[in-house]
């Protein structure tokens, strides 16, 4: 069956829509966790009616430890969200949304510890030169900034965050239906960012009325239209192809922080992004050849 638009198409307005999210969270007033919870609270709202429409019978399958592992991983999910939004106060786009798709490597080291995944020698090299690129673009942070370089920190915190979101919801997610996981991990996201922001005294209502769009978009395109997208094109294109498309996030964000928000770029961002870029790249291409050779793995 041919598909309805070109995958490709539609795989590069997933990624310009992801790439957008850096780009909301600068624009908006408020603070990191209000942005987080409007995001996902918007998100969960505009699924409600369909997953009551048509899920709700799933959730007579769900086990104890399903629940459990269900509930860390919308835990992880909500300090992601306010640790990344948070070091967009400090650093650019171009290294926070670089030093967040590192997260792969993380993936894989995680893989490493509680599935005893193999590495290969192929997997370390790749993984080296990321954290070399990394590494480039802190340094070159720290010269800017101290701040800049606690902004890297965050960032990387946030993507170590986004790694246990997915490790544990990985095994729930083989017997769950996309719409069932996602409005119950959103959800319970969405409570934990609540009472995020409660303990932290930070204001529900916004100053400026202006970030309730911000909220708004950043739950329409990309939470809700750009993973939806990517989870869509797989039925066409490899994975391999899609998390390579996913690596081109931080130079869209990148390519809109420099005309909407007028943020520079530094050459050791621009050498450090290429460096954890191209150390990626090889990566994704070294993982899935190991994927080919054990199909069982859980990754």
């Amino acid at each position: 069956m041919k598909p309805i638009i070109n995958p490709y198409a539609a795989l590069a307005i997933g990624v310009i829509t992801v790439s957008a999210s850096a780009i909301f969270v600068k624009l908006s007033h408020s603070p990191s966790g209000v942005i987080a919870f409007y995001r996902l609270f918007f998100s969960v709202l505009f699924m409600l009616p369909l997953f009551l429409a048509k899920y709700t019978k799933e959730l007579q399958r769900i086990t104890k430890r399903d629940w459990l592992f269900t509930t860390i991983s919308g835990v992880l999910l909500a300090f992601h969200f306010i640790l990344w939004f948070e070091s967009l106060n400090y650093t650019s786009v171009a290294s926070s949304t670089v030093l967040v798709t590192l997260q792969p490597l993380f993936a894989f080291i995680g893989a490493y510890f509680f599935f005893k995944e193999k590495i290969t020698v192929g997997a370390i090299i790749s993984g080296i030169i990321a954290i070399i690129g990394s590494f480039i673009i802190s340094w070159g942070d720290f010269q800017i900034s101290g701040m800049a370089l606690l902004g890297d920190i965050l960032a990387l915190i946030a993507c170590a965050f986004i790694t246990g979101y997915l490790l544990f919801g990985q095994t729930v997610r083989q017997r769950l239906s996309l719409i069932t996981y996602t409005f119950l991990v959103y959800s319970i996201s969405t409570i934990t960012l609540f009472m995020y922001i409660v303990f932290k005294g930070e204001p529900l209502m916004p100053e400026v009325k202006l970030d309730w769009l911000y909220f708004i978009l950043l739950a329409i395109f990309p939470t809700l239209l750009g993973h939806s997208l990517f989870n869509w094109v797989v039925k066409w294109l490899s994975t391999t192809t899609i998390s390579m498309a996913i690596l081109l996030e931080p130079v869209g964000a990148t390519i809109m922080a420099y005309y909407i928000l007028n943020e520079t770029v530094t050459w050791s961002q621009i050498v450090g992004g290429i460096v954890v870029i191209f150390g990626l790249s090889l990566f994704i291409i070294d993982e899935r050849k190991l994927r080919l050779k054990n199909p069982s793995s859980p990754l």
